[in-house]
């Protein structure tokens, strides 16, 4: 049994919180760039050089992509023959994001009563946390920063089984052209399919956590999300909604066995600041 202390995933929380939202990863840069050449809008392409430069200025200055800087939403993969000491895991993890939102001066956006009073937590705390058992000794925690206003465009239903592929494609393609600008394309969408309400969720969110636009190992799904892909950026919002031919970077899909009655599908939006980093302990 490989012991894991809780002052390392503090303070790896705490560096992957600052990290995510300082550096843009290079597989969303180069999806940038990729869209840049593809599209067709003078306008759209100038959006596209400023969102290039604005990852480029974070980085070297070392301050926030966005001013959101978002709920700390942490994965954890923690390996069943790890054993965490030192204290409790999620205490240690919500520390990390305490440090980290203090240390990087960045914007905390949690609050307490979210129907009523809404009083800020002044922390970011506490996290969202997200955890599987896996095999082996290790512990690999993701932070991924979620912004305000990709989330809310976010949409999860529950379709007939017999509205099938057509039914996802239509319901999937409404929740983007709904959104429109509001979630600051171009985005990325992910989508889960299948399982429960709560399950199709993560999955769609898990997604997100994806290479940006490697596509799904089975080639049914992979199909889909070209598909898919294709008849977002055909609606013509654009970059920053100001028109054009990107509107997504792309569509991720992931699907979980279902329910004969049933077929839950959910769309979690990402912004174009796609921010997540990863460690392993």
């Amino acid at each position: 049994m490989r012991e894991i202390q809780t002052s390392e995933i503090t303070s790896t929380v705490s560096r992957l919180c600052q990290d995510a939202n300082f550096y843009l990863g290079e597989d969303v840069i180069a999806a940038l760039k990729k869209g840049r050449e593809n599209e067709k809008s003078d306008v759209a392409k100038q959006v596209l050089d400023q969102i290039l430069q604005n990852a480029e200025i974070a980085a070297a200055e070392r301050i926030p992509l966005c001013q959101d800087t978002g709920l700390a939403v942490v994965f954890i993969d923690l390996g069943q023959e790890a054993h965490v000491v030192g204290g409790d895991l999620y205490t240690a993890v919500a520390e990390g994001v305490r440090q980290g939102y203090d240390e990087g001066y960045l914007r905390k956006s949690a609050v307490t009563q979210p129907y009523s009073a809404r009083v800020n937590t002044k922390d970011n705390t506490p996290p969202i946390i997200h955890t599987r058992i896996v095999p082996g000794d290790q512990l690999k925690i993701t932070v991924a920063p979620k912004g305000g206003g990709s989330e809310n465009m976010s949409r999860v239903t529950v379709l007939k089984p017999a509205q099938g592929r057509a039914g996802v494609i239509d319901y999937v393609v409404g929740v983007a052209d709904e959104a429109g600008s509001n979630p600051c394309p171009p985005i990325i969408m992910g989508v889960g399919i299948g399982g429960t309400i709560e399950q199709t969720a993560l999955i769609a969110k898990r997604s997100l956590l994806r290479e940006v636009g490697k596509p799904n190992p089975d080639p049914e799904i992979a199909d889909l999300e070209a598909d898919l892909l294709k008849r977002i950026n055909a609606t013509g919002i654009g970059p920053q909604g100001f028109g054009g031919t990107v509107t997504a970077l792309a569509v991720h899909v992931e699907t979980y066995p279902a329910h004969i009655a049933s077929m839950p599908v959910a769309v979690n939006i990402q912004c174009h600041s796609a921010r997540h980093k990863e460690a392993i302990l």
